[in-house]
């Protein structure tokens, strides 16, 4: 009798790709060096599934497109951009996701030379940081990236009106969209993203996430817009917008699909403002009103009324007290994150509420809040669900001090 030897080299290729989809992309490359039976079991389009290459496009590679094509890889992000786009575009005709992040030497005319035909297969398309791109590089990408449902432009200070005309043209499948530091942006445009000159434009009236963090000329009027026109979102992000008010609150409170919302830092939010999206029809689960100085109190009893449904609340540096706490905390049943750092007027009080209503919670930020003591922390600490505790600031006297 005798007995098989049994060793890695006598599995099944099919077998070897399951085990290396397991692997870090670091490993994929390595074992795929190792001999020819690896190789090619490594090559298999399973291992790669949904990886993003990361690439520094420097000088000619010829073999490196052909690789990525075969290893059936369609997401690439370029690191360092000192060939030409249309490089990569012609490399990778199927190309689904293209990360240009921070490549500062990018310009329209790179960006031109590229696209010059229909890209059908690419969905998202990330140029925050490349502040060279203007409206022109906007006009080509409605034009040619018709099926396009991610388009993030953070930082792309040149950015104007015209633009968002020119997306409102063309990317009718967009559902996200970031424009965050576009200082140009005004409610102008954002009446063309949400379909309101009908006559030049549809709109992107398909938009689920807008992030217009720090557009400062918006006013309430970009708000009425994107409640009359993009009933589909379900993210808004206004941080830092601080010429939105508490009457805009009344154009969101109708927002039936609005799910996330972020005011943080949003100057001119007030207690009337909650009060607005409390009354109103609004299902949220995240709200952050974090360094909204005028919010207080008030809000949490607004909140407890109109919008108990949060899973997540940020309330930092708000002028709320144990009495705000106290307002709150039995209607909030669905609460998981709570963070009201730096909150200096909370004591022991406030955490004793929230340990004794708040049993959901998995996550709590009190970095900063000075009042309160080792007797509030360990009730605190008793949550059940508690994953998270942030202290930051927070330091315990000597005589606290667990011996």
């Amino acid at each position: 009798m005798f007995e098989m030897e049994t060793h890695i080299s006598c599995l099944f290729p099919e077998i070897l790709a399951i085990i290396f989809s397991y692997l870090d992309v670091k490993d994929k490359g390595r074992v795929a060096q190792v001999c020819a039976a690896w190789r090619d079991a490594s090559y298999h389009k399973s291992v790669w599934r949904g990886v993003e290459a990361k690439l520094h496009l420097r000088r000619a590679n010829p073999s490196l497109f052909p690789s990525l094509q075969t290893r059936g890889i369609k997401k690439v992000q370029i690191l360092s951009l000192r060939r030409s786009l249309s490089y990569v575009i012609q490399g990778m005709p199927h190309i689904e996701s293209l990360n240009l992040c921070g490549c500062f030497n990018l310009t329209d005319n790179g960006l031109g030379h590229a696209f010059v035909q229909d890209i059908p297969s690419l969905r998202v398309l990330n140029l925050s940081l490349c502040k060279q791109i203007t409206d022109s590089s906007l006009g080509r990408i409605a034009q040619y990236l018709k099926n396009l449902e991610v388009l993030e432009l953070g930082g792309c200070s040149n950015i104007t009106n015209t633009g968002l005309l020119l997306i409102a043209w063309g990317l009718h499948r967009l559902k996200s969209l970031n424009l965050r530091s576009c200082r140009h942006v005004s409610d102008v445009g954002i009446g063309h993203l949400s379909g309101m000159t009908r006559s030049a434009a549809e709109g992107c009236l398909s938009l689920e996430k807008l992030t217009l963090q720090d557009c400062q000329k918006l006013t309430d009027l970009s708000l009425k817009h994107v409640s009359k026109g993009l009933n589909k979102l379900k993210v808004l992000n206004l941080s830092f917008c601080g010429g939105i008010s508490d009457a805009g609150m009344i154009h969101l409170s109708h927002m039936t699909h609005l799910c996330s919302l972020n005011l943080r830092s949003c100057d001119n939010i007030s207690d009337t403002g909650i009060m607005h999206l409390a009354m109103g029809s609004l299902r949220l689960s995240g709200l952050d009103v974090s360094f909204c100085d005028k919010i207080g109190d008030q809000s949490m009893a607004y909140i407890a009324q109109g919008l108990y449904q949060l899973k997540s609340l940020s309330l930092c540096s708000c002028h709320i007290s144990d009495d705000g706490i106290n307002r709150m905390v039995r209607q909030m049943h669905e609460l998981k994150t709570l963070n009201i750092g730096q909150c200096v007027r909370i004591t022991d009080k406030g955490l004793e509420l929230i340990a004794d209503h708040l049993t959901q919670l998995t996550g709590i930020d009190l970095y900063g809040c000075t009042k309160i003591t080792k007797r509030g922390l360990e009730r605190i600490t008793q949550l059940p669900c508690l994953k998270v505790l942030n202290l930051g600031l927070w330091q315990m006297t000597e005589s606290e001090r667990v011996r």
